[in-house]
């Protein structure tokens, strides 16, 4: 017996949704590989359903030459509270919709001990992230 574990997504015309956009594929960041994190940008709105699978999503000027029909994998439903605000940053992207991850700042130096060498890490500030979500890097 196949059980599936994919959610039925459907989305409404003229309903808000967020679009996944992934860092540029072979930037490497402190000689670190490694699968790169999502983002969502938006929210936009749905203008059109494009076959089963399809929608046509209304994007800014700034995203002209993006192609505004994505598959529903690449969508994330935008729930709509009117107490929340966003702080929205917006992001430099490129037409195949990626962007480029830089560090922008050190925070923090620590050494991390091994058996007979001590290895200098480093918590790394990231352009596009908040220093919650920095990262600790090998600072060679």
């Amino acid at each position: 017996m196949l059980i599936s574990r994919r959610r039925n997504l459907e989305f409404a015309v003229g309903a808000h949704i967020f679009v996944k956009v992934s860092p540029m594929k072979g930037v490497m960041t402190f000689g670190k590989k490694g699968k790169p994190s999502h983002r969502f940008i938006g929210p936009f709105e749905i203008l059109e359903r494009v076959g089963t699978l399809a929608y046509r999503v209304a994007l800014p000027p700034n995203l002209a030459g993006v192609h505004n029909v994505f598959h529903i994998l690449m969508l994330w439903k935008y729930m709509s509270n009117h107490s929340h605000v966003m702080n929205y940053k917006p992001l430099q992207l490129t037409s195949n919709l990626s962007f480029e991850e830089r560090p922008t700042q050190i925070l923090d130096r620590q050494g991390r001990r091994l058996q007979n060498k001590v290895i200098q890490m480093v918590n790394v500030k990231w352009l596009n992230h908040s220093e919650e979500e920095a990262t600790q890097e090998i600072e060679t």
